[in-house]
């Protein structure tokens, strides 16, 4: 009989644990703001968002034009009270009701919505309305439950960042005690209706606001060295971004409210591509694309958190469109990926990350040496690029057509592309131990063509293993590292019952 409970068991582990990772548990979604000057009409943004494969977006409101042009199109919807409806909503049942039936009930099946954010960033940006929210989630919820309808429309309410204090290391954060009599019940009830903790996340800001103390790197996904990790010292966890370790913080704040069960959205992040010169430098175009580029690969793989690996964190991108009459700093117009138009703000590089957003022109990308870096160490990476990274390098001599310029920085940019795109334009092989950087301005000079701009790769051999300074990776690796992570599981899991049978 213990045989038999046995082998039950572990069958139901193996289906439990085959079923953590859904089709849908992964995904990009975008924001759709409307701040401009010329609003495009609701059927030329949905047209794009189907032109560029974008099945999941967030609205700021529930604009019923806006709606009616989703109808039918299969696209995931959030619908989002907007804060200064709060205090209607969230002092009157009846007002809450009519909400959800003119704004949820009216549309769905035909729009695809799938939760209500109510309110954004209340208890950072209005303290003052933050006993309004949990009324108000609580309304629209008895009003979905009246409607049929709370089994597919989740509620959550999306949060700044900046309610975690102490968000380093992740294992010590915990969110702003002042808050508690707000945030309790609301995981309370996240976690009896199986919604998310909303979280907007932004490294762009963190790593403004940190003076240095952040790495551009770090913040930017861009691969590093294991001595430029960051460590928690209390749970050993690795953070190699910005983004995994605010997330997590979220998870051990939550935990340190005894919540251990509620999952995490990012309902915002991206970096802007166009800023103030002279107080946003890092605002560009370049840093917009390896962010964007390189969070999309990061939360398709499924790759998870060090706290939760293999957990998908689905993530919305801010934002759909540039919003040029957004107040503030110069960055503020420029987060969109397009343009007011539907052109592309800047071109994406996706390898890898399967088709997410169809304006990716992969061969649009290069890799250059980075301004500034340091000549000894350029000059060493450009000796490892034409020796074991296998480049062809006899172009550069003396005679050849990319000889001139003769200078290190021009002669590695060539080594540095050409190992790049033979390499697939992979996930970290643009790394060469941090000289190395993206962009999308083509090197190419006089009868000197860079891969790339002609699809060419030129690399000696076919056998390309990555060098020790590149993380690139690929579909099996990833099913190798699922595989063995599920056989982990079920060998400690067997082992524990091999105990308990004894």
């Amino acid at each position: 009989m213990k045989k038999l409970f046995f082998i039950s068991f572990v069958l139901l582990l193996l289906l439990a644990a085959s079923s953590v990772r859904g089709e849908d548990d992964a995904y990009i979604g975008v924001n759709i703001g409307t701040a401009m000057s010329s609003v495009p009409s609701p059927s030329q943004i949905t047209a794009l968002l189907r032109s560029q494969n974008i099945r999941h977006v967030r609205l700021y409101d529930a604009d019923p034009a806006m709606l009616a042009a989703l109808a039918n199109t299969g696209i995931r919807v959030i619908v989002s009270v907007p804060n200064e409806q709060l205090l209607g909503i969230g002092n009157s049942n009846a007002t809450a009701a009519n909400w959800v039936a003119k704004n949820v009930a009216a549309h769905y099946p035909s729009v695809n919505i799938t939760a209500i954010a109510v309110g954004s960033e209340v208890l950072s940006t209005l303290p003052n309305a933050a006993p309004l929210i949990m009324p108000a989630m609580r309304y629209l919820q008895n009003a979905l439950v009246a409607a049929a309808l709370d089994r597919y429309v989740k509620i959550s309410t999306p949060h700044s960042s900046s309610i975690i204090l102490d968000s380093f290391p992740p294992s010590q954060a915990f969110f702003n005690r002042s808050l508690d009599n707000v945030l309790v019940p609301m995981l309370k009830f996240l976690q009896s209706t199986g919604a998310p903790l909303m979280l907007n996340v932004y490294p762009y800001y963190d790593y403004m606001r940190s003076n240095g103390v952040i790495p551009l790197d770090y913040a930017l996904f861009r691969p590093l060295p294991p001595n430029k990790e960051a460590v928690d010292a209390n749970t050993l966890l690795h953070y190699t971004n910005v983004f995994d370790a605010v997330v997590d913080a979220a998870y051990f704040a939550m935990a340190y409210l005894n919540v251990t069960n509620v999952p995490v959205m990012v309902t915002e992040t991206g970096w802007p591509h166009k800023g103030d010169p002279s107080t946003e430098p890092d605002a560009t175009a370049d840093n917009a694309n390896t962010y964007n580029s390189n969070l999309i690969r990061h939360v398709m793989n499924s790759t998870g958190t060090p706290k939760h690996p293999g957990v998908a964190v689905p993530t919305y991108i801010y934002e759909l469109y540039d919003e040029d009459t957004r107040p503030g700093s110069t960055s503020e117009k420029y987060w969109g990926l397009f343009d007011m138009n539907g052109i592309p703000a800047y071109t994406l590089h996706l390898t890898g990350s399967g088709q997410v957003l169809a304006n990716d022109t992969t061969n649009q990308t290069y890799c250059v040496a980075r301004d500034g870096a340091d000549p000894k160490m350029l000059q060493a990476a450009l000796d490892w690029a034409c020796g074991p990274g296998k480049v062809d390098c006899s172009v550069l001599m003396q005679g050849q057509p990319c000889y001139d310029p003769d200078t290190v920085e021009a002669h590695a940019t060539y080594a540095f592309n050409a190992y790049y795109h033979g390499m697939g334009m992979g996930s970290g092989t643009c790394y060469f131990s941090g000289v190395a950087e993206i962009t999308t301005t083509d090197p190419s000079h006089g009868s000197c063509v860079y891969s790339g701009k002609n699809g060419s790769a030129l690399l000696n051999g076919t056998s390309l293993a990555p060098s020790s300074n590149s993380t690139a990776d690929s579909a099996a690796q990833r099913a190798i590292g699922d595989v063995s992570t599920f056989v982990r599981t079920v060998v400690s899991a067997i082992m524990l019952l091999s105990v308990f049978l004894l």
